[in-house]
């Protein structure tokens, strides 16, 4: 190969990895952040790399919940396998657009986070297994940055 066509070949390759850079998902650029749980057969949420899931968001941020469903022992009849349902943990009310059927496979919802900081809880909504009232996950909400 020629240094001629070995330049073409680098320059191609640079402008590539700029595009690559320049259209990916950053959060400093306003872009959501990807947030992957299994809701898996054995009734329980999972998150890569947890032992216990936990997710962690800001006020109002806006995120996009990626999930894979897994059919437990039972399901609604409507189809879905699991639910996903966020509630504040002082008052145990659901908190409004976080209330999510999942159907068996792979779906993504884009949600916000709620504006107020504090401790939250995700529970599955659908009647899974015998082990469904353990199928919880810690939710938490950090103020936005710079207030406090």
């Amino acid at each position: 190969m020629d240094s001629r066509r070995k330049k073409q070949l680098g320059g191609a390759a640079a402008w590539s990895l700029a595009a690559a850079l320049f259209l990916a998902p950053s959060p400093l650029l306003g872009q959501a952040r990807v947030i992957s749980v299994l809701a898996d057969k054995d009734s329980r949420f999972k998150i890569a790399g947890q032992r216990k899931p936990e997710i962690v968001v800001r006020a109002g941020e806006t995120i996009v919940l990626r999930v894979e469903a897994r059919k437990g022992k039972t399901w609604s009849r409507d189809g879905a396998v699991h639910g996903f349902t966020l509630l504040r943990a002082k008052d145990h009310r659901r908190v409004d657009g976080w209330d999510l059927e999942l159907m068996p496979g792979k779906q993504e919802f884009t949600l916000t986070a709620p504006a107020e900081p504090g401790e939250y809880e995700v529970l599955c909504t659908v009647i899974c297994s015998d082990e469904h009232e353990g199928m919880r996950m810690r939710f938490v909400v950090q103020p936005q940055r710079g207030r406090s």
